[in-house]
């Protein structure tokens, strides 16, 4: 039997990301082996495939599916998975998914292995004290700030949850004030 066939057969004629039935491929999950196989590879629609080779155009909507995939009892989905949610953490929602996936120390350095180089290249943020901050970190405010387009003024110590990070520039990070988005920077901030 060849491994399409096997891989198949494993995934019940579906997408192992999606669980869509059309149009679906063998995807060898890098860095690869000697031999391509059961423990290396997995069956992924088109669409599926684009948001793993695309590392720059996520359907975040689509990836919710991984909510699914990533509890899958084959170890190359779950590696997927966990590369798929890493690369849109910044989203909020896949980081808490992140937190509750549990991968082994060797597993986990595979699911690293082709992330390496695009961490060299993101912004990092720091709070006033240098502390690196992530999405979903929650922080105080460590004065008083007067929100822009409105008559609000965030008072020092308010503690602003859940923070998502800008991409482009590593001074701003977002978060609710009083129910309210706001842009806050990060020199005005500190980690809880």
């Amino acid at each position: 039997m060849n491994l399409e066939k096997e891989l198949l057969k494993r995934a019940n004629n579906c997408c192992e990301i999606c669980a869509n039935d059309e149009n679906l491929k063998v995807y060898h999950v890098p860095p690869t082996q000697k031999k391509h196989d059961l423990n290396n590879s997995i069956i992924v629609c088109e669409k599926c495939l684009s948001q793993i080779e695309d590392s720059e155009n996520k359907d975040t909507n689509h990836l919710r599916c991984l909510n699914d995939s990533m509890w899958s009892e084959h170890l190359p989905v779950q590696i997927v998975s966990w590369r798929l949610l890493y690369s849109i953490k910044q989203e909020g929602w896949p980081q808490d998914l992140l937190d509750m996936m549990y991968l082994d120390e060797e597993n986990l350095a595979w699911a690293k292995a082709t992330v390496a180089n695009e961490d060299e290249n993101q912004l990092i943020h720091k709070d006033s004290n240098g502390v690196v901050l992530k999405a979903g970190d929650n922080v105080v405010l460590i004065k008083d700030l007067p929100v822009k387009g409105s008559s609000l003024v965030a008072k020092r110590g308010t503690a602003v949850r859940r923070i998502s990070l800008d991409h482009e520039n590593e001074t701003y990070i977002e978060g609710k004030v009083e129910g309210q988005q706001v842009v806050l920077l990060t020199k005005f901030v500190k980690k809880l």
